[in-house]
């Protein structure tokens, strides 16, 4: 599995309710429910996916995330996930809200623009960046937002977001191994993960 997955497996208790966006083909969904004896429903928008992760004998819907999650009622999960999607997302501030409005906690994960590969990029070749954590170039990219490790603490901040906790990995694209980041993680990892709550009050 995709080291950043098995790190936002480490932080979801055995026995728990998780929805999964953007899910894929449910790799994360499976490993939880061998692994976590987890219930587990995920959202995914291309059909392919969907077919192979029903295949695995998940439950995983076919539809628009933004949509779908506003179907469940308050508190319905223990964890809702957003596992490297933010990117694409077009209101990121409502969907999280969503996300702690159905959920107790909610799960967020993402490429770094801020990596210093990536701002070598800009600064020497004055190109926009293709990494392997951010694969395309600029007229085919699905991801419509820019977003640093540094930029999204002071978002959950202004939106009233309590972060309960956050690492910084440096992983290859889709890779099974990788680090934690504990100096400057703005500049040196190539994701950043959060686990976020209602701010009480």
């Amino acid at each position: 599995m995709r080291y950043d997955l098995s790190l936002i497996a480490s932080w979801i208790e055995p026995g728990s309710k998780v929805l999964d966006l953007g899910c894929g083909s449910g790799d994360l969904l499976h490993i939880l429910s061998v692994d976590k004896d987890v219930r587990g429903t995920g959202i995914e928008a291309e059909e392919g996916k969907v077919t192979r992760g029903i295949e695995k004998g998940l439950s995983i819907l076919h539809g628009d995330i933004n949509e779908e999650v506003r179907d469940y009622a308050d508190g319905s999960f223990d964890y809702v996930i957003l596992s490297q999607t933010l990117q694409q997302v077009y209101d990121p501030a409502s969907l999280i809200r969503e996300m702690l409005r159905v959920g107790r906690r909610g799960i967020v994960s993402f490429p770094n623009f801020a990596y210093y590969r990536i701002r070598g990029q800009l600064l020497f070749r004055g190109r926009a960046p293709v990494s392997r954590e951010l694969p395309y170039e600029w007229y085919d990219t699905p991801n419509i937002r820019v977003i640093t490790i540094r930029d999204f603490r002071r978002f959950c901040r202004k939106e009233g977001f309590a972060i309960a906790r956050e690492t910084a990995i440096s992983t290859p694209h889709h890779h099974e191994k990788g680090m934690v980041v504990k100096f400057f993680p703005n500049l040196l990892a190539t994701y950043g993960m959060f686990l976020l709550r209602r701010r009480e009050g």
